[in-house]
């Protein structure tokens, strides 16, 4: 029933080829990015402490949602190559349906372009290079590579 293909990002197995990566669709590719950010950030928070589901929930809630991913672009934006730049602003610029009240049309669109580009990387099956912008995205102080705690 599975798919045997796996792509390394800890053994998901894959039902879209890796060219699906390269789908005009913005608003798709950010669609499997908001999975692999949702992910990524459970993964992250149950590294760092063992705690309470509620606690779980509540620390994964600061990180997935629009106006941390925002700030998260800035943070990202110097690392992106020329074809990341531009896969993150073809999420960035399409156009969604609605944005939530309470977040403004440019954060909804930059957290967008963050979750289009995570699954563009997923796609194409660059597990490690989603986890080193990861690492850049949750950081405080994007000078430092040493603090990787956003609840700090």
């Amino acid at each position: 029933m599975f798919p045997e293909k796996t792509d390394g990002f800890t053994a998901v197995p894959r039902f879209l080829p890796p060219e699906t990566a390269n789908a005009p669709d913005g608003l798709a590719l950010a669609f499997i990015g908001d999975a692999v950010w949702s992910l990524m950030a459970r993964d992250f928070i149950l590294s760092q402490a063992d705690a309470r589901v509620q606690t779980l929930h509540e620390r994964t809630a600061m990180i997935c949602n629009a106006a941390f991913q925002a700030a998260a672009a800035e943070r990202i934006a110097p690392k992106l190559t020329a074809q990341e730049e531009g896969i993150f602003k073809r999420g960035r610029n399409a156009r969604v349906g609605h944005v939530p009240k309470n977040k403004s049309q440019a954060e909804y669109h930059r957290a967008t372009g963050v979750e289009a580009l995570f699954g563009w990387l997923y796609l194409r099956g660059e597990s490690e290079r989603i986890g080193e912008l990861f690492r850049a995205a949750i950081r405080n102080d994007p000078a430092d590579d040493t603090k990787e705690d956003p609840f700090s």
